[in-house]
């Protein structure tokens, strides 16, 4: 994300991919709204500098009625300043036009990061009718700053002359990745292309913003009603309590919801015996976006065709070779080398692991073929079987606190010598949002951390992180900080168990964090996670694998109700059960992965009339077309390559993987859970952003390229 223009990058796509004060939002609604023409830096917070610490937002203060004010303000401030430097009489130097552009911009961003945060994790209907408004606006200012041809002319003479100019290593990064990110936005085309790339962009913003709206109205739309306890065996009484909550939350008294979750695979079919019951869970999930009022397919169809035709107005073969142009991976056929020649293998294993559910499904009396919606529940049951594991069992020993302190925040004390203190003194924009103060090793107050972790309506689905403030040495700015998931909490006065999938995903987030948290640059635009897609995934990544390091899992691992630690037999089949199923857990990724890319490989021109026959055919092409393991995203739903940030980049996830496992390998064979290891993790990849080259400060840190063999290590897949 860019900070010189957070508004549009927020826009598109809410960052990577992340105590109990009263919740501000709950009486700021309310309050009288203020004309917007009447909006002053004094009756508006946005307009100024927050008093708090590094900028955090005065929650209690900002009204939904201030952010609209604010971003038009911002927006022309920002124009004026960039019309400013474009129209300098003065010959063009490093310091009066890109360093002036890093200094551009601060009332646009500071609204901004308040406003797109808060409408993916706290939204309501007057927040997305701005977003709405906003979005075409945010796409015309984008162009506004990288299509004024003045402008672009000041920076292509810095660029040409670049060896000349005497810069130190991350300005001369600045000035490379401003004049590629100028060339690719269309600042070398034609007046007339200029105009219909214009039109392009704003129809995009629009569309991506309905999108991702339809998605968060999904959320109601496809919950599933349950008449009777007795339908819901197989679940804990705890799980139980949630959907009843849930329910009764709607007025539905005497009855169950289940909420379907943002992935394909919904975690609550491990437990539930009624097959009828998973069946109607499973195509709730699925059927995600085909028809109704919140329909996404018609969307999809669309984004595919525009950006197909801005990648050719660009000079690009497919939307797919535009945006790898800047990743690691370089052209989509590196991307299709690395899925291709893992499949085999892949699949083979699938294939190993439906066998053995097919011998369970008959071992427990069932007369029915192997379908989508039976995997995670007889998967379970060979799970128990082979390593004598119970899910419930498993998760008693995963209470929400102590996972998130005695496991994350104990880990990356010991890694980096950071601790988390609570600061309840914070404004807040939800009560269930944990508000920390973060500090160094030394004491040193280094930034602000806020938890973000519980579902809730008004939030989309997923796991994030985001900033409120970005680090930079040019602003004097420390960061303000933000993960976001969706955990189910327990209801008042019981404990909120997690799965281990769910503990893993804060540890991955919070790597996420601490790349916001421990970067140290001098330019907004290279700081924190603000590197290309296929990198970014990479510092989170590798913070997983903490989660079932050893001495970790001992002082995290504790029964919720007595506070024993997880006996060692059982840690024990917890670390030998890591790598099971995962055939089907990478089968369910790759298939997204490559849908995605198949999606952004068309052609200008090429229209798609079906979605589903579409999927279907992108699957068979790619050897992954098996019935009982779907995509881990279908097209209606796929928030990642649609309206979020990933478009033919889905697979950087699995690029970043291999950076992660080979990089963990390097650290266990070099004594592990160490501070040398985590400063050296901290000083290589964490600090530097996007101030040096992906690949250089892996080399960096690492010593030699990354090899694929820790990946299928990590996955049990060798």
């Amino acid at each position: 994300m860019r900070t010189r223009l957070l508004t549009l990058a927020a826009a598109i796509s809410v960052a990577t991919a992340c105590s109990e004060a009263p919740a501000p939002a709950d009486t700021a609604k309310t309050a009288e709204p203020v004309a917007a023409e009447t909006m002053t830096k004094s009756t508006n917070p946005l307009f100024t500098a927050s008093p708090l610490q590094y900028q955090a937002p005065q929650f209690d203060l900002i009204k939904d009625e201030h952010y609209k004010p604010a971003l038009e303000a911002g927006i022309a401030e920002q124009l004026k300043e960039v019309a400013a430097i474009a129209n300098n009489p003065d010959a063009p130097t490093f310091e009066n036009t890109l360093v002036a552009m890093e200094k551009t911009g601060v009332l646009l961003n500071r609204a901004a990061s308040v406003f797109y945060n808060l409408a993916g994790s706290s939204s309501n209907d007057t927040i997305r009718a701005i977003q709405g408004e906003m979005a075409p606006k945010m796409a015309a200012h984008n162009d506004d700053i990288y299509l004024n041809a003045k402008l672009f002319a000041r920076v292509d003479a810095l660029y040409q002359k670049k060896d000349e100019l005497g810069l130190d290593a991350e300005s001369m990064r600045l000035l490379e990745v401003y004049y590629r990110d100028f060339v690719l936005a269309g600042a070398k085309l034609t007046a007339d292309e200029q105009v219909k790339i214009r039109a392009l962009n704003e129809e995009e913003a629009s569309l991506t913003n309905t999108f991702r709206q339809r998605l968060m109205a999904h959320r109601d739309e496809t919950a599933v009603v349950v008449d009777s306890k007795e339908e819901l065996a197989g679940l804990s009484e705890g799980q139980i309590a949630i959907l009843k909550a849930a329910a009764e939350e709607k007025g539905l008294e005497g009855k169950y919801l289940i909420y379907i979750t943002n992935t394909t695979r919904q975690p609550i079919l491990a437990n539930m015996d009624n097959r009828a019951l998973r069946q109607r869970v499973w195509e709730a999930s699925t059927e995600r976006g085909v028809s109704g009022e919140s329909e996404t397919h018609s969307l999809v169809q669309r984004l595919v065709a525009l950006r197909a035709e801005k990648a050719q107005l660009l000079g690009y073969d497919t939307w797919a070779d535009y945006r790898l142009a800047k990743a690691m991976a370089k052209t989509p056929g590196a991307v299709r080398d690395m899925f291709s020649s893992m499949v085999p293998k892949v699949v083979a294993n699938v294939e190993k692991e439906a066998q053995a559910i097919e011998e369970m499904i008959k071992a427990s009396g069932g007369d029915f073929e192997l379908q989508a919606w039976d995997w995670a529940y007889y998967a379970n049951k060979v799970r128990a079987d082979k390593y004598a594991l119970d899910e419930n069992e498993v998760k008693a020993y995963f209470e929400f606190n102590t996972v998130l302190e005695k496991g994350v925040f104990y880990t990356m004390n010991r890694l980096f010598g950071v601790t988390f203190k609570p600061r309840p003194d914070l404004p807040l924009y939800h009560p269930d949002v944990l508000p920390y103060e973060v500090f160094d090793a030394d004491g040193t107050s280094i930034a602000i951390f806020y938890g973000d972790y519980f579902a809730r309506e008004g939030k989309r689905g997923g796991a994030w992180m985001s900033s409120f403030v970005k680090q930079t040495g040019l602003l004097e700015q420390k960061p303000v900080i933000v993960n976001v998931m969706n955990i189910e909490k327990a209801p008042e006065g019981q404990p909120t168990l997690v799965s281990y999938d769910h503990t893993t995903t804060i540890f991955h987030e919070l790597g996420h964090g601490l790349h916001g948290i421990f970067s140290d640059v001098k330019y907004p635009s290279l700081s924190g996670t603000s590197v290309s897609r296929d990198f970014v995934e990479f510092p989170s990544t590798f913070q997983e694998d903490w989660a079932s390091h050893p001495e970790v899992l001992a002082n995290y691992a504790m029964h919720y109700k007595t506070g024993e630690p997880m006996p060692k037999e059982l840690l024990d089949k917890v670390l030998a059960s890591r790598s099971f199923n995962q055939g089907f857990d990478t089968l369910e990724y790759m298939s997204a992965a490559l849908l995605d890319m198949e999606w952004h490989s068309l052609p200008a021109g090429e229209k798609v009339e079906d979605v589903n026959k579409f999927e279907a055919d992108a699957l068979s092409k790619n050897g992954v077309n098996i019935n009982y393991v779907l995509p881990r995203y279908r097209s209606g739903y796929f928030s990642h390559a649609f309206p979020g940030g990933y478009s033919a980049s889905y697979y950087a996830y699995m690029w970043s993987e291999i950076l992660a496992a080979d990089a963990f390998a390097y650290v266990r064979d070099t004594g592990s859970l160490t501070r040398e290891n985590g400063d050296k993790f901290r000083k290589h990849i964490l600090s530097v952003g996007n101030s040096i080259d992906p690949m250089e400060t892996y080399k960096a840190f690492r010593g030699e390229a990354p090899k694929t063999t820790a990946l299928l290590e990590r996955r049990g897949l060798l």
